[in-house]
């Protein structure tokens, strides 16, 4: 049976193992392990960015964003579906003492116009709002991306009115295959990005937070904090080097498998897929009679 649960249950290749194994290493958390240095230095260059840091998952990533832009009580403007509200175990609120206003989309993309109506006046009964956090794909939403004119319109909005842009790029390289955009156009229009190594790229463990070089020294000092520091990590960057040289172009054979399988799926009576939302390598459906014909499905695959 094809495991299609997720493309996080992927496994190195045999080149990516065997890069691993050559890896230089010394210990990160002293700053002297070479090929952390150059997965940093490639990343950022691949986002569009200053600078980077490597993290242990996608929620640290996003989690030190958060925590190095912002002051406990501020608030934090996102999609009622994004990962970073709804699947990050209250991480914002927990570590950084952040509320949230989760606003609703059509396809999980933010629009100005809604994200500027979200903005609270200056009122010392409200948070103050300091981030508008986007996720491109959206995974919720079924893998959609934003186009470089949303992200850019959001940017001007952003800068308008005094506020960061993150971007939640878990998955980043889909959506940058799927349209033709650069990583690193959609990443210099935001002032801080994540990267994840781990879903789809098929590294074993790993994101990447980009931003300018202060920022990031910031999120250092954080990433120690939240206990994310790893001596040795060369060996789990070498895997994240040759994902970038070899994997990033290998997702449109993912994103046109996706696309064959929502077609099947469609083409069975009982089953609902939304064609549209099958922009990337995600494929959601539902069941048109309701709980029926999942029961069905539940016993077939017993």
């Amino acid at each position: 049976m094809i495991d299609l649960r997720s493309d996080t249950v992927t496994r190195p290749t045999r080149g990516m193992l065997e890069a691993m194994f050559r890896a230089e290493v010394g210990d990160d958390v002293l700053g002297d392990d070479p090929t952390v240095r150059r997965l940093e230095e490639a990343t950022s260059e691949f986002l569009g960015q200053e600078a980077a840091l490597f993290t242990p998952s996608g929620t640290m990533a996003n989690q030190l964003a958060l925590k190095t832009w912002t002051q406990p009580g501020d608030e934090v403007i996102a999609d009622r579906w994004s990962h970073t509200y709804i699947h990050e175990v209250a991480a914002g609120a927990a570590l950084s003492g952040l509320s949230f206003w989760p606003l609703e989309t059509a396809d999980g993309v933010l629009e100005a116009e809604a994200v500027e109506g979200a903005i609270r006046p200056t009122d010392i009964h409200q948070p103050v709002t300091r981030i508008v956090a986007v996720e491109n794909t959206h995974n919720l939403a079924g893998g959609t991306c934003y186009t470089v004119a949303q992200l850019a319109a959001l940017r001007e909005l952003t800068r308008r009115r005094g506020l960061v842009l993150h971007m939640d790029g878990a998955r980043l390289c889909n959506a940058a295959v799927a349209t033709g955009v650069k990583s690193s156009d959609y990443g210099r229009l935001c002032d801080s990005v994540t990267l994840c190594l781990s879903k789809g790229l098929g590294c074993p463990v790993g994101s990447m937070l980009a931003g300018s070089r202060d920022f990031i020294e910031r999120a250092r000092r954080y990433r120690k904090m939240f206990g994310g520091g790893m001596r040795q990590a060369g060996y789990l960057a070498a895997a994240g080097l040759y994902a970038l040289e070899h994997h990033v172009a290998r997702l449109a054979d993912d994103h046109a498998n996706a696309r064959r399988l929502a077609e099947g799926i469609a083409g069975i009576p009982g089953l609902d897929v939304d064609m549209a939302r099958v922009q990337t390598n995600m494929v959601y459906f539902t069941f048109a009679d309701g709980a029926g014909m999942a029961e069905q499905v539940m016993k077939a695959a017993a």
